[in-house]
Protein backbone atom coordinates (compact mmCIF):
# COMPACT_ATOMS: atom_id res chain seq x y z
CA UNK A 1 0.00 0.00 0.00
CA UNK A 2 2.81 2.07 0.61
CA UNK A 3 3.75 2.44 -3.36
CA UNK A 4 -0.06 3.27 -4.01
CA UNK A 5 -0.12 6.26 -1.43
CA UNK A 6 3.39 7.31 -2.74
CA UNK A 7 2.32 7.58 -6.23
CA UNK A 8 -0.86 9.40 -4.83
CA UNK A 9 1.81 11.92 -3.34
CA UNK A 10 3.48 12.37 -5.96
CA UNK A 11 0.30 12.59 -8.46
CA UNK A 12 -0.59 15.56 -6.45
CA UNK A 13 3.08 17.64 -6.17
CA UNK A 14 3.08 17.37 -10.39
CA UNK A 15 -0.13 18.28 -11.00
CA UNK A 16 -0.16 21.75 -8.41
CA UNK A 17 3.56 21.83 -10.52
CA UNK A 18 1.87 21.65 -14.06
CA UNK A 19 -1.08 23.65 -12.88
CA UNK A 20 1.02 26.64 -11.59
CA UNK A 21 3.17 26.23 -14.82
CA UNK A 22 2.69 29.69 -17.16
CA UNK A 23 4.26 27.80 -20.70
CA UNK A 24 1.46 25.81 -22.92
CA UNK A 25 -0.98 26.03 -20.05
CA UNK A 26 -3.53 24.16 -22.21
CA UNK A 27 -1.53 21.24 -22.66
CA UNK A 28 0.26 21.12 -18.80
CA UNK A 29 -3.24 21.56 -17.37
CA UNK A 30 -4.82 18.93 -19.08
CA UNK A 31 -1.96 16.79 -18.03
CA UNK A 32 -2.25 18.25 -14.37
CA UNK A 33 -6.17 16.85 -14.16
CA UNK A 34 -5.39 13.67 -15.81
CA UNK A 35 -2.43 13.23 -12.84
CA UNK A 36 -4.85 15.03 -9.81
CA UNK A 37 -7.77 12.12 -11.23
CA UNK A 38 -5.45 8.93 -11.44
CA UNK A 39 -4.26 10.44 -7.90
CA UNK A 40 -7.49 10.81 -6.22
CA UNK A 41 -8.39 7.46 -6.90
CA UNK A 42 -5.36 5.75 -5.34
CA UNK A 43 -5.48 7.97 -2.43
CA UNK A 44 -9.43 6.64 -2.65
CA UNK A 45 -7.99 2.57 -2.49
CA UNK A 46 -5.06 3.44 0.64
CA UNK A 47 -7.71 5.55 2.44
CA UNK A 48 -10.18 2.32 2.67
CA UNK A 49 -7.47 -0.14 3.54
CA UNK A 50 -6.12 1.66 6.57
CA UNK A 51 -10.00 2.15 7.40
CA UNK A 52 -9.47 6.06 7.42
CA UNK A 53 -12.94 5.85 6.62
CA UNK A 54 -13.67 5.32 10.30
CA UNK A 55 -13.45 8.76 10.76
CA UNK A 56 -17.33 10.36 10.34
CA UNK A 57 -16.36 13.78 8.68
CA UNK A 58 -13.88 11.45 6.40
CA UNK A 59 -16.42 8.75 5.34
CA UNK A 60 -19.02 11.71 5.06
CA UNK A 61 -16.96 13.17 2.71
CA UNK A 62 -16.06 9.78 0.82
CA UNK A 63 -19.95 9.32 0.21
CA UNK A 64 -20.83 12.72 -0.93
CA UNK A 65 -18.06 13.49 -3.05
CA UNK A 66 -16.74 10.99 -6.24
CA UNK A 67 -13.13 9.97 -5.21
CA UNK A 68 -12.73 7.76 -8.30
CA UNK A 69 -13.42 10.11 -11.34
CA UNK A 70 -12.85 8.37 -14.44
CA UNK A 71 -14.41 9.10 -16.70
CA UNK A 72 -13.07 12.44 -17.72
CA UNK A 73 -9.63 10.23 -18.38
CA UNK A 74 -9.99 9.42 -21.55
CA UNK A 75 -10.97 12.74 -23.14
CA UNK A 76 -8.23 13.90 -21.01
CA UNK A 77 -5.69 11.98 -22.86
CA UNK A 78 -6.78 12.92 -26.38
CA UNK A 79 -6.91 16.88 -25.48
CA UNK A 80 -3.65 16.82 -24.28
CA UNK A 81 -2.19 14.94 -27.02
CA UNK A 82 -4.11 17.34 -29.58
CA UNK A 83 -2.51 20.24 -27.36
CA UNK A 84 0.70 19.07 -27.56
CA UNK A 85 0.31 19.12 -30.91
CA UNK A 86 -0.96 22.29 -30.97
CA UNK A 87 -4.18 21.50 -32.13
CA UNK A 88 -7.85 23.89 -30.66
CA UNK A 89 -9.27 22.01 -27.53
CA UNK A 90 -11.66 24.98 -26.45
CA UNK A 91 -15.25 23.33 -28.01
CA UNK A 92 -14.10 19.79 -26.48
CA UNK A 93 -15.71 20.19 -23.36
CA UNK A 94 -18.97 18.29 -23.85
CA UNK A 95 -16.42 14.86 -24.29
CA UNK A 96 -16.47 15.70 -20.25
CA UNK A 97 -20.01 15.15 -19.47
CA UNK A 98 -20.52 11.31 -19.13
CA UNK A 99 -18.57 12.06 -15.96
CA UNK A 100 -22.06 11.84 -14.35
CA UNK A 101 -21.77 7.81 -14.84
CA UNK A 102 -18.64 8.48 -11.87
CA UNK A 103 -21.42 10.69 -9.55
CA UNK A 104 -23.78 7.87 -9.71
CA UNK A 105 -23.02 6.49 -5.96
CA UNK A 106 -22.47 10.02 -5.11
CA UNK A 107 -26.61 10.85 -6.32
CA UNK A 108 -27.64 7.43 -5.02
CA UNK A 109 -26.53 8.40 -1.08
CA UNK A 110 -28.16 12.11 -1.51
CA UNK A 111 -31.37 10.92 -2.81
CA UNK A 112 -31.63 8.11 0.20
CA UNK A 113 -30.33 10.97 2.38
CA UNK A 114 -32.55 13.66 1.29
CA UNK A 115 -35.79 10.86 0.37
CA UNK A 116 -35.29 9.97 4.59
CA UNK A 117 -35.07 13.36 5.56
CA UNK A 118 -38.36 14.33 4.16
CA UNK A 119 -39.68 10.84 4.96
CA UNK A 120 -40.20 9.82 1.43
CA UNK A 121 -37.97 6.77 1.85
CA UNK A 122 -37.68 4.52 4.52
CA UNK A 123 -34.34 4.83 6.72
CA UNK A 124 -33.35 1.21 5.63
CA UNK A 125 -29.45 1.66 4.08
CA UNK A 126 -29.18 -1.81 3.13
CA UNK A 127 -30.50 -2.14 -0.25
CA UNK A 128 -29.23 0.98 -1.28
CA UNK A 129 -25.58 0.07 -0.08
CA UNK A 130 -25.90 -3.41 -2.18
CA UNK A 131 -27.55 -1.14 -5.64
CA UNK A 132 -24.39 1.43 -4.89
CA UNK A 133 -21.73 -2.03 -4.82
CA UNK A 134 -23.06 -3.21 -7.49
CA UNK A 135 -23.21 -0.03 -9.56
CA UNK A 136 -19.62 0.36 -8.98
CA UNK A 137 -18.55 -2.92 -10.26
CA UNK A 138 -20.74 -2.54 -13.43
CA UNK A 139 -19.54 1.06 -14.00
CA UNK A 140 -16.32 -0.06 -15.16
CA UNK A 141 -17.48 -1.48 -18.16
CA UNK A 142 -18.43 2.09 -20.05
CA UNK A 143 -15.56 3.35 -18.24
CA UNK A 144 -13.19 1.13 -19.90
CA UNK A 145 -14.85 1.34 -23.55
CA UNK A 146 -14.82 5.84 -22.98
CA UNK A 147 -10.80 5.42 -21.78
CA UNK A 148 -9.87 2.50 -24.86
CA UNK A 149 -11.78 4.72 -27.20
CA UNK A 150 -10.19 8.06 -26.89
CA UNK A 151 -6.86 6.18 -26.31
CA UNK A 152 -7.57 5.26 -29.73
CA UNK A 153 -8.17 8.44 -30.92
CA UNK A 154 -5.27 9.71 -29.77
CA UNK A 155 -3.23 7.07 -31.21
CA UNK A 156 -4.83 7.62 -34.72
CA UNK A 157 -4.56 11.41 -34.36
CA UNK A 158 -0.62 10.91 -34.33
CA UNK A 159 -0.26 8.60 -37.17
CA UNK A 160 -2.89 11.32 -39.26
CA UNK A 161 -2.24 14.47 -38.14
CA UNK A 162 1.12 16.34 -39.27
CA UNK A 163 2.20 18.47 -36.42
CA UNK A 164 4.84 21.24 -36.37
CA UNK A 165 5.46 19.78 -32.55
CA UNK A 166 8.95 19.33 -31.30
CA UNK A 167 10.17 15.57 -32.21
CA UNK A 168 10.50 15.00 -28.44
CA UNK A 169 7.28 16.32 -27.97
CA UNK A 170 6.08 13.91 -30.60
CA UNK A 171 8.40 11.20 -29.08
CA UNK A 172 6.99 11.64 -25.41
CA UNK A 173 3.18 11.31 -26.88
CA UNK A 174 3.72 8.28 -29.09
CA UNK A 175 5.18 6.57 -25.15
CA UNK A 176 2.24 7.52 -23.48
CA UNK A 177 -0.52 6.26 -25.74
CA UNK A 178 1.60 2.80 -25.69
CA UNK A 179 1.46 2.83 -21.77
CA UNK A 180 -2.01 3.51 -21.76
CA UNK A 181 -2.81 0.75 -24.49
CA UNK A 182 -0.72 -2.00 -22.19
CA UNK A 183 -3.07 -0.42 -19.33
CA UNK A 184 -5.71 -1.06 -21.15
CA UNK A 185 -5.18 -4.51 -21.33
CA UNK A 186 -3.89 -5.13 -18.17
CA UNK A 187 -7.20 -3.95 -17.42
CA UNK A 188 -9.97 -5.66 -19.42
CA UNK A 189 -7.39 -8.89 -18.58
CA UNK A 190 -8.71 -7.93 -14.30
CA UNK A 191 -12.19 -6.89 -15.76
CA UNK A 192 -14.29 -9.79 -17.67
CA UNK A 193 -13.55 -12.24 -14.77
CA UNK A 194 -14.53 -8.36 -12.21
CA UNK A 195 -17.93 -8.34 -13.42
CA UNK A 196 -19.21 -11.65 -13.83
CA UNK A 197 -21.34 -11.86 -10.50
CA UNK A 198 -19.48 -15.59 -9.83
CA UNK A 199 -16.19 -14.38 -9.88
CA UNK A 200 -16.48 -10.79 -8.35
CA UNK A 201 -15.78 -11.87 -4.59
CA UNK A 202 -13.12 -14.15 -5.70
CA UNK A 203 -10.99 -11.25 -7.81
CA UNK A 204 -11.26 -8.92 -5.10
CA UNK A 205 -10.30 -12.07 -1.93
CA UNK A 206 -7.16 -13.26 -4.28
CA UNK A 207 -5.91 -9.93 -6.27
CA UNK A 208 -7.71 -7.09 -4.65
CA UNK A 209 -6.74 -3.91 -6.30
CA UNK A 210 -3.21 -4.31 -6.74
CA UNK A 211 -3.14 -4.93 -10.10
CA UNK A 212 -3.89 -2.14 -11.53
CA UNK A 213 -3.37 0.15 -8.74
CA UNK A 214 0.11 -1.16 -8.59
CA UNK A 215 0.74 -0.24 -12.19
CA UNK A 216 -0.86 2.91 -12.27
CA UNK A 217 1.48 4.41 -9.62
CA UNK A 218 4.44 3.68 -11.33
CA UNK A 219 2.64 5.34 -14.10
CA UNK A 220 2.07 8.81 -12.24
CA UNK A 221 5.44 8.62 -11.05
CA UNK A 222 6.67 8.23 -14.88
CA UNK A 223 4.16 10.56 -16.29
CA UNK A 224 4.76 12.94 -13.82
CA UNK A 225 8.48 13.16 -14.29
CA UNK A 226 8.27 12.88 -17.82
CA UNK A 227 5.66 15.57 -18.23
CA UNK A 228 7.38 18.10 -16.34
CA UNK A 229 11.24 17.30 -18.52
CA UNK A 230 9.20 17.77 -21.75
CA UNK A 231 7.35 20.96 -20.57
CA UNK A 232 10.86 22.17 -19.66
CA UNK A 233 12.10 21.51 -23.13
CA UNK A 234 9.26 22.26 -24.42
CA UNK A 235 9.87 25.91 -23.26
CA UNK A 236 13.72 25.71 -23.86
CA UNK A 237 13.09 24.87 -27.40
CA UNK A 238 10.79 28.08 -27.54
CA UNK A 239 13.59 30.80 -25.80
CA UNK A 240 15.65 29.24 -28.37
CA UNK A 241 13.87 29.71 -31.43
CA UNK A 242 15.24 32.60 -33.70
CA UNK A 243 13.85 35.90 -32.82
CA UNK A 244 13.11 37.51 -36.30
CA UNK A 245 13.45 41.03 -36.54
CA UNK A 246 10.18 43.71 -36.51
CA UNK A 247 10.86 44.48 -40.14
CA UNK A 248 11.12 40.55 -41.64
CA UNK A 249 8.06 40.13 -39.72
CA UNK A 250 5.70 42.78 -41.33
CA UNK A 251 6.90 41.74 -44.62
CA UNK A 252 6.51 38.36 -44.12
CA UNK A 253 2.94 38.89 -43.10
CA UNK A 254 2.20 41.17 -45.78
CA UNK A 255 3.26 38.95 -48.44
CA UNK A 256 1.32 35.64 -46.86
CA UNK A 257 -1.58 37.46 -46.71
CA UNK A 258 -0.89 38.62 -50.29
CA UNK A 259 -0.65 34.97 -51.44
CA UNK A 260 -4.04 34.03 -49.66
CA UNK A 261 -6.16 37.14 -50.05
CA UNK A 262 -5.35 38.40 -53.37
CA UNK A 263 -3.39 35.08 -55.56
CA UNK A 264 -5.69 32.32 -53.44
CA UNK A 265 -3.25 30.30 -53.20
CA UNK A 266 -5.29 28.45 -50.74
CA UNK A 267 -7.16 26.80 -53.48
CA UNK A 268 -4.42 24.93 -54.70
CA UNK A 269 -5.33 21.67 -52.99
CA UNK A 270 -1.52 20.52 -53.31
CA UNK A 271 -0.51 23.53 -51.21
CA UNK A 272 2.47 23.26 -48.71
CA UNK A 273 4.72 25.28 -46.76
CA UNK A 274 7.49 24.71 -49.89
CA UNK A 275 4.89 25.97 -52.89
CA UNK A 276 4.09 28.93 -50.36
CA UNK A 277 7.68 29.65 -49.81
CA UNK A 278 8.37 29.06 -53.38
CA UNK A 279 5.40 31.66 -54.57
CA UNK A 280 6.37 34.72 -51.67
CA UNK A 281 10.23 34.30 -51.94
CA UNK A 282 10.54 33.66 -48.07
CA UNK A 283 12.54 30.80 -46.43
CA UNK A 284 10.12 28.09 -45.18
CA UNK A 285 12.01 28.77 -41.62
CA UNK A 286 10.80 32.17 -41.88
CA UNK A 287 6.98 31.46 -42.48
CA UNK A 288 6.91 29.06 -40.03
CA UNK A 289 8.32 31.24 -36.96
CA UNK A 290 6.23 33.99 -38.43
CA UNK A 291 2.96 31.55 -38.35
CA UNK A 292 4.16 29.86 -34.76
CA UNK A 293 5.46 32.83 -33.09
CA UNK A 294 3.91 35.38 -34.80
CA UNK A 295 0.34 34.27 -35.55
CA UNK A 296 -0.11 31.25 -33.13
CA UNK A 297 -0.89 29.49 -36.01
CA UNK A 298 0.33 26.12 -38.11
CA UNK A 299 0.86 26.18 -41.96
CA UNK A 300 -2.49 23.75 -42.07
CA UNK A 301 -4.39 25.81 -39.78
CA UNK A 302 -3.54 29.23 -41.50
CA UNK A 303 -4.24 27.81 -44.98
CA UNK A 304 -7.53 25.96 -43.91
CA UNK A 305 -8.86 29.08 -42.49
CA UNK A 306 -9.10 31.09 -45.93
CA UNK A 307 -10.53 27.74 -47.37
CA UNK A 308 -13.03 27.13 -44.20
CA UNK A 309 -14.04 30.94 -45.33
CA UNK A 310 -14.33 30.78 -48.69
CA UNK A 311 -16.77 27.54 -48.47
CA UNK A 312 -18.72 29.62 -46.17
CA UNK A 313 -18.88 32.38 -48.53
CA UNK A 314 -19.82 30.11 -51.79
CA UNK A 315 -22.27 28.44 -49.18
CA UNK A 316 -24.55 31.53 -49.27
CA UNK A 317 -24.64 32.28 -52.90
CA UNK A 318 -27.44 31.34 -55.29
CA UNK A 319 -25.83 30.04 -58.11
CA UNK A 320 -23.80 27.31 -56.00
CA UNK A 321 -27.05 25.78 -54.74
CA UNK A 322 -26.64 23.18 -57.59
CA UNK A 323 -23.53 21.94 -56.44
CA UNK A 324 -23.26 19.45 -53.49
CA UNK A 325 -21.38 20.11 -50.09
CA UNK A 326 -18.32 18.01 -51.12
CA UNK A 327 -17.82 19.65 -54.52
CA UNK A 328 -17.98 23.07 -52.90
CA UNK A 329 -14.96 21.91 -50.79
CA UNK A 330 -13.08 20.84 -53.16
CA UNK A 331 -13.37 24.01 -55.16
CA UNK A 332 -12.19 25.86 -52.11
CA UNK A 333 -8.84 23.77 -52.14
CA UNK A 334 -9.80 20.44 -50.17
CA UNK A 335 -8.56 17.42 -51.03
CA UNK A 336 -10.43 15.23 -48.70
CA UNK A 337 -13.79 15.32 -47.40
CA UNK A 338 -12.63 14.11 -43.93
CA UNK A 339 -10.21 16.50 -43.58
CA UNK A 340 -12.69 18.90 -44.50
CA UNK A 341 -15.66 17.84 -41.91
CA UNK A 342 -13.01 17.56 -39.21
CA UNK A 343 -10.91 21.16 -40.09
CA UNK A 344 -15.19 22.83 -40.44
CA UNK A 345 -16.38 21.39 -37.14
CA UNK A 346 -12.80 22.41 -35.35
CA UNK A 347 -13.01 26.04 -36.58
CA UNK A 348 -17.40 26.52 -36.70
CA UNK A 349 -17.95 24.26 -33.93
CA UNK A 350 -20.93 22.80 -36.06
CA UNK A 351 -20.99 20.22 -38.90
CA UNK A 352 -20.89 21.53 -42.59
CA UNK A 353 -24.39 20.98 -42.95
CA UNK A 354 -25.48 21.96 -39.94
CA UNK A 355 -23.44 25.26 -40.65
CA UNK A 356 -26.09 25.37 -43.73
CA UNK A 357 -28.97 24.78 -42.31
CA UNK A 358 -28.34 27.77 -40.11
CA UNK A 359 -27.02 29.95 -42.13
CA UNK A 360 -29.91 29.07 -45.04
CA UNK A 361 -31.97 32.24 -45.78
CA UNK A 362 -35.16 30.30 -45.44
CA UNK A 363 -34.32 29.04 -41.72
CA UNK A 364 -33.18 32.89 -41.49
CA UNK A 365 -36.53 34.18 -42.79
CA UNK A 366 -38.45 31.69 -40.76
CA UNK A 367 -36.74 32.30 -37.78
CA UNK A 368 -37.17 36.40 -38.00
CA UNK A 369 -40.70 35.91 -38.37
CA UNK A 370 -40.91 33.63 -35.15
Amino acid sequence: MTIILLGAVQGFIVSGLLFGSRKNKSANRLLAWLLFFMALASLNLYMNYVDWFRIPILRFLGEVLPMVIVMPMGPLIWMYTRAMAGRPVKKLRRHFWPVIIDCGPMMAVLIFVCGVFLGLIRPVAAPWGRFIDTYNVYADIPRWISMSAYIWMAHRFLQTTNSKAPATSLKWLRQLIRVFLGFQALWLVYLVPYVIPATTDFMLDTFDWYPLYVPMAVMIYWMGIRGVMVNYQAEGVAKKAAVLAEEVVEKAVGLLKQSMEEDRLYLNPNCNLSVLAQHTGLPNKTISAVLNQHLSKSFNDYVNEYRVRDFQKRMLEPGQAHLTITGIAFDCGFNSQTTFQRTFKEMTGMSPTEWKKANDPKTLLKSGYD
